[in-house]
């Protein structure tokens, strides 16, 4: 799943590059929009009990973004345990290969009292319809 987003002025430093902790926020817009083209939201799991914190994450930088910049965020899903939900993000700028960053979010599955659970039947259907590993 692909979503497109563009560098905003204040997005950037005083080098005039995006600012390295904006690729965290860039990498929630492709995971949002990765669960969105599956029909649901962040907002409906949780309206369901379900909340999906982040446990682990990582960045690697290859080149900057730059204010005006669209920049395409690819987001790729697979489990990484029974409770555990492994997103891939590669960012390019769009209309080119030209590969900015990469890196992965790991989240656990929890309820509302933060008890860890695995995914119920109807998240778990869902995350295997997006699944790409």
């Amino acid at each position: 799943m692909r979503a497109t987003l563009r560098v905003l002025y204040g997005d950037t430093d005083a080098m005039g590059q995006a600012y390295y902790g904006n690729y965290m926020r860039w990498f929630e817009v492709g995971r949002a929009e990765w669960f969105r083209s599956l029909g649901t939201s962040y907002r409906r799991l949780e309206e369901d009990g379900i909340f999906l914190p982040v446990i682990e994450a990582h960045c690697r930088y290859f080149k900057p973004a730059f204010y005006d910049d669209v920049l395409e965020i690819e987001t790729r899903f697979r489990f990484s345990g029974p409770a555990r939900l492994r997103f891939d993000y590669t960012i390019t700028r769009n209309g080119t290969n030209e590969r900015l960053a990469e890196g992965y979010t790991v989240h656990v599955c929890v309820d509302a009292e933060r008890r860890v659970l695995k995914p119920p039947p109807a998240l778990r259907s869902l995350l295997e319809a997006g699944r790409n590993d």
